[in-house]
């Protein structure tokens, strides 16, 4: 299955397209749509439309998954960003490609443990699970590749480990994180 993760923003927008087949998951592509501040803003929406649409071509996903709006104190950001999500969302039916949304919070849950992830220990975990070492790469970048690796995680690709054990009492009770890392050694960055 091929995945097109979209990190939205209205003069940023990263994407990364992933691959999960038996041998693990594969970056195929990613990259930063970067924008002019110069043009009018319907000429930055319809500049990612269209490079957004190359990127559909080139790969074929099966899958568009894209970030969900979180809260914005400044309304024009967050009327902005709901634009570009508008673009993407249109891209995505013109093109009859299946959408899924997730939050923030989730991303980071699924790809590092913890809902309250920084955007560095995402980007760590980004380049250590799907073994991405290409130079240097923008949070807009990895942040889609790890948008992408959510939904393979939850829909399709390898389950996320469970950190739970029973005890002898039947009771399920944490493993510490040594314990965890010795019975997961794929999971190790090196």
């Amino acid at each position: 299955m091929v995945v097109l993760g979209v990190d939205p923003g209205s003069l940023y927008t990263g994407y990364g397209v992933i691959r999960k087949d038996a041998a693990g998951f594969h970056v195929l592509a990613c990259g930063v749509i970067r924008l002019n501040r110069r043009k009018s803003y319907p000429e930055r929406i319809g500049e990612i439309y269209r490079e957004l649409e190359l990127v559909m071509e080139a790969f074929h996903p099966g899958c568009l998954a894209l970030e969900t709006v979180f809260l914005n104190r400044n309304v024009q950001s967050a009327l902005k960003l709901g634009q570009v999500r508008g673009a993407i969302i249109a891209l995505a039916m013109n093109r009859k490609v299946e959408l899924r949304e997730y939050a923030p919070r989730e991303v980071k849950a699924a790809v590092t443990g913890r809902g309250s992830a920084g955007k560095q220990q995402v980007a760590c975990m980004v380049r250590g699970m799907l073994r991405f070492d290409s130079g240097p790469a923008t949070f807009d970048m990895t942040d889609a590749l790890g948008i992408a690796l959510c939904d393979l995680l939850k829909t399709g690709g390898n389950k996320l480990p469970e950190i739970r054990v029973h005890s002898a009492s039947g009771g399920a009770k944490r493993k510490n994180w040594a314990q965890f890392v010795e019975s997961r050694p794929d999971m190790i960055i090196r």
